[in-house]
Parts: C-alpha cells; structure tokens; sequence
C-alpha cells in the first residue's frame, strides 16, 4: 500500500475488496475540445479519435454529447479524495465514486465522463435520456464500454455517464 493511500485512510485490502486493476499513466496524451466548464481535457491519440468519431455519430443521430471530464493524473485524484475527505466526506463513501489514486480508470487516459444537454452533470438520471440509450446501442462500435453498470461487482456505484476505450491500437 502506498503512503498516499495511508493519509487518505484509504483499507490495506481496498484493491482485493474492489476488484479493481492498476492503471498507470498513459506515455502520449493529446488535448481534446475542452469539455463542459471550458477546462482543457486530454486523452491517449486512439480514445481521442474514437471520442472524436462516437461523438460526430452522435450529433448526426441528432443526440449531444460532451465531454465532462477525461484524463486524471493519480496526483489529481489524491488531491480530489483529499478535498472530500475535508468537506468531512468518510473515505467509504468517497470510495463508492471515486476510485483510490492508482486505480481510477481516468488515470489511462482511456475513460471520459459524459453529459448531454438537459441533463445535469454525473447524475443517475443521466439513463433517461436519449444520449444514455444512444450510447448503450452504438458506443462499443467505437471501442467504448459503460464501466460501472448497474450492480457492477467493483464497489463503485452506477455509473451511467463513465465509458472507457477499450480498443488500443
């Protein structure tokens, strides 16, 4: 266990009772379009250009999609555990939505967090809208997989507007 995840108070057993892989820092990351609050966002050259292809499929099916958040280094999701943790947040239910450092799929450069107009952001209900079932039938065509699905097996709650590219080439 490293010493980041001992001052988060994060359990020794977090990676046996989530289940959850390693992810390391992608070695390329390219900038995206900025995403929803207008912050830079970056991706790996191949999720990228799937985004860049789901997401023009997407417009011309006449569903908006948008980026709301991408690529996290494993410092960044420290320092957003860290926040939470002040705000008095407990670790175990920081730990429902948001992976320990090292672990957060965010951290290839893979995974993308996306909202669509009319809906507010990082919500369940995001799986009522048009973009939700849109995604569900045609995301896997460009390589991407909704990761937290309903009763997912990792501890991390539902999450219907988390996909993560799993086609690298």
């Amino acid at each position: 266990m490293s010493s980041s995840h001992i001052s988060l108070g994060i359990p020794a057993s977090y990676s046996n009772d989530f289940g959850l892989p390693l992810c390391e820092e992608p070695g390329s990351l390219v900038d995206t379009e900025l995403d929803f609050y207008q912050r830079p966002q970056k991706l790996t050259p191949a999720a990228f250009q799937a985004w860049t292809r789901l997401r023009i499929a997407a417009d011309s099916a006449g569903v908006s999609l948008f980026l709301i958040s991408a690529f996290r280094s494993i410092e960044y999701q420290h320092e957003l555990i860290d926040k939470k943790l002040v705000e008095g947040q407990a670790i175990e239910d920081i730990l429902k939505v948001n992976a320990a450092p090292g672990y957060s799929e965010h951290h290839t450069g893979r995974a993308i967090d996306v909202g669509t107009i009319g809906c507010n952001a990082l919500v369940e209900e995001f799986e009522d809208t048009k973009a939700f079932q849109w995604l569900n039938i045609n995301a896997q065509e460009f390589g991407f997989i909704q990761s937290y699905p309903k009763n997912n097996s990792s501890g991390i709650d539902y999450e219907p507007w988390h996909w993560c590219f799993q086609v690298e080439s």
